[in-house]
């Protein structure tokens, strides 16, 4: 595979609606990870990072706006769902889509939901419990609630991890067009 400088991928990939976060830059990306692995692996190591923390102070900094690395194995407590549906709304660009946001969840007796409110409508979803594993059918119904004008989310295949970016169809070919076969970006809901 031909190596691809690291400012290259940055710049096609913000063209393509996945720019580096607002006072992120390259140095952040190489606090993390090598310059070599990523120019030896072009745009697949990047957007796997895209959607992850700058991995230095000042914390709490995502290294894109439109992306983000879902641990699936997320549900500890009281307040996970909510975590949940907030960095989706982030990362359509919309962080206040859903207002009135509230969960229950209780590993002990197997009791979860979410409840939150959505262009006017109150949802509430029932999950169900598994360890500390999100309820993927809940998952899809706030990704469901969030997709609009043309963008949706889409994922790449990383087991636990699941990386998430919100983006339009036309974007995601062109992403994926620069991808090696086997590991395009898929949309998650059909």
């Amino acid at each position: 595979m031909e190596l691809v400088e690291l400012e290259t991928q940055i710049s096609r990939l913000a063209e393509l609606g996945l720019p580096l976060a607002p006072d992120r830059n390259i140095d952040d990306l190489l606090y993390s990870l090598p310059r070599d692995l990523f120019e030896r692996r072009p745009y697949e190591l990047l957007l796997s990072i895209l959607g992850a923390e700058v991995e230095r102070e000042p914390w709490g900094r995502w290294f894109c706006d439109r992306a983000w690395n879902f641990d699936t194995e997320c549900v500890h407590g009281p307040g996970a769902y909510v975590r949940i549906a907030r960095e989706l709304c982030r990362i359509t660009g919309r962080p206040d889509a859903f207002t009135d946001v509230e969960d229950h969840v209780d590993l002990a007796t197997g009791g979860a939901w979410i409840a939150y409110t959505v262009n006017g409508r109150r949802r509430r979803w029932t999950a169900e419990v598994h360890d500390d594993w999100a309820d993927g059918l809940v998952v899809t119904y706030l990704l469901d609630d969030l997709e609009q004008d043309g963008h949706r989310f889409w994922t790449r295949d990383n087991g636990q991890i699941v990386n998430l970016y919100f983006l339009d169809t036309c974007a995601a070919e062109g992403i994926n067009s620069l991808l090696p076969n086997g590991s395009p970006l898929a949309p998650v809901l059909s």
